[in-house]
This record gives structure tokens, sequence and C-alpha cells, in this order.
């Protein structure tokens, strides 16, 4: 009796291990899968964050190539783009990524950048009307400013530069933008306000410095703000003033402004030199 029991138990045995085997292998390849896309996702990160633009295109080009069914591959490559100043190339690999499944609204936001930065502001519209107003980034409320200066639109894009300001930890760039949005408007005080706001969230942002000085020099203050700045920033900055004051036919003042930034250098400044040789 003992023995006509012993084959199915052996073989309800073999039948359980043989199970347990499959469901190890099943379970194994799943976490080779799972590490294998966190090292994918590590790899685009870094190359996203730390390569050469040239570089970086190289390796999302040739990673979409071999998985073009992984958006991920696309989307480094359209951000890569991006980052290399190649607008026009990125918009058709962006449509790509939009095309996936897996794609974002994030997606079709970094879309309608893309179309800015290719002066397709149409387009860039119409992409951003395809986004629920519920999506509320820094990101897009930044395009949405920009695209409202565009259109001349002044009060929606200032509820659209304040909004943005108010979703980002470092506003200082989109302070710089609306600044410069109000200078063109020729609110040179409200621009001068918005500069030094940015300069208090970035004291190293030369752009909104090169700003504000635009800004007080359209109302022929020609003295340098007191904010930070190295002995170079400080040259640069009256070579700017300068350069506002003889526009506005204050020759005088510009030519003593260009000697003063010749002499603040610390190494030949070839841009006054010419400058103030013009004027001579």
């Amino acid at each position: 009796m003992a023995k006509v029991w012993i084959a199915p138990v052996c073989l309800a045995g073999l039948a359980l291990l043989g199970g347990c085997g499959e469901s190890m292998r099943a379970q194994t390849a799943r976490a080779i899968d799972s590490v294998a896309a966190i090292d994918q996702e590590n790899m685009a990160e870094m190359m996203l964050a730390v390569a050469d633009p040239r570089e970086s295109i190289q390796y999302f080009t040739q990673q979409s190539q071999a998985h073009p069914d992984q958006v991920i591959f696309s989307r480094g490559l359209a951000k890569s783009l991006m980052r290399a100043g190649q607008a026009e190339q990125a918009i058709p690999v962006w449509q790509r990524v939009l095309d996936h499944p897996d794609a974002t609204m994030d997606d079709r936001v970094d879309l309608a950048e893309a179309y800015i930065r290719n002066n397709d502001w149409a387009q860039a519209e119409a992409t951003l009307n395809t986004v629920p107003p519920t999506y509320e980034t820094y990101n897009r409320y930044r395009l949405e400013a920009m695209v409202a200066d565009s259109r001349q639109q002044w009060d929606r894009a200032d509820s659209f530069y304040e909004i943005a300001a108010g979703l980002t930890a470092q506003p200082a760039g989109v302070l710089n933008n609306w600044g410069y949005s109000k200078l063109t408007r020729g609110d040179a005080r409200g621009a001068e306000r918005l500069f030094l706001e940015a300069l208090q969230h970035d004291s190293t942002l030369f752009t909104a410095k090169n700003n504000l000085v635009l800004a007080r020099a359209s109302r022929r203050n020609y003295e340098l703000p007191l904010i930070e700045m190295t002995q170079i920033e400080r040259a640069e900055l009256l070579h700017t003033m300068a350069l506002a004051a003889i526009r506005q036919g204050d020759i005088q003042t510009g030519r003593g402004l260009l000697q003063d930034a010749i002499a603040t250098h610390p190494q030949y400044f070839e841009a006054a030199e010419t400058a103030l040789a013009a004027l001579r």
C-alpha cells in the first residue's frame, strides 16, 4: 500500500518543484527588467543633466532607434535638441513623443516651448490651448505669459507672470522676463522693481543686472544701482549704460561712461574702445 502512494506523491512533488522553478524564473526576469528600466532612466537623467548636448543627442538618437517603443529615449532626444538650441529639429521629435501612449502634459508644454523658440507663436498658443486649465505648472504659466506678451495682451501677461512666479522656488528668471516685458511697454519704473526683485532671488543673474541698467538709463538715470557685481560686470554695465545714453542723444554722458568702462575693466575692453573710437 505504501508503495502505491510513493509515485503519485513524488510526481506531485516534482510538479510543485517545477511550478516553483517557473515562478522563480518569472520573478527573476521581472526583477531584471525592473533593474534595467531603472538603469535606463538613470542613464537618461544623467545624460540630460551633465552630458555635452552633442553627446546627449547622439546617445538618445541611438537609443530611440534601438528602442522606438520606449518614450524615455524620444523624450530625451527632444530635450537634448532643445538644450543644443535646435528647437526646429526638436518639434517633430516632440510630436512623436505625444503620439506615444505614455506621453504626459509636460511633453505637450515642452512642445509649446519648442514652437516659441522657433518663433511660431500661433502653434505655441494652439498647443497650450490643448492643455486643460486644471494642469497648473510653473512652465505652463511662464509660456502662457510669453504668448500673451507676443499678442500684447498685457493684463493677461501680467496675470500669468504672477502665477508662474508663485509656482517656483526660483522665480528670478520669470521675474526678469516680466520686467523686460514691462520695459518694452514703456513702464521703466515697474520694470526696475521686477529686475531688483529678480536679483534678490539670484544675485548672479547678469541679464537682470543689464536690464536693470537699461531701465534706469531709459529714465536718464545714469548711475549704477547698488547691487552686487564683479569688476568685469561693473565695466560691462557701464558700457551698456553708455550705449543707452548715446542712443538717447546724451553723447557727452555716453563718452564719459565709456571711458569709465575702459578704466574699470581689468583687461582690454574691445567693445568699449571701439564705441569710444566711433565717437571720436
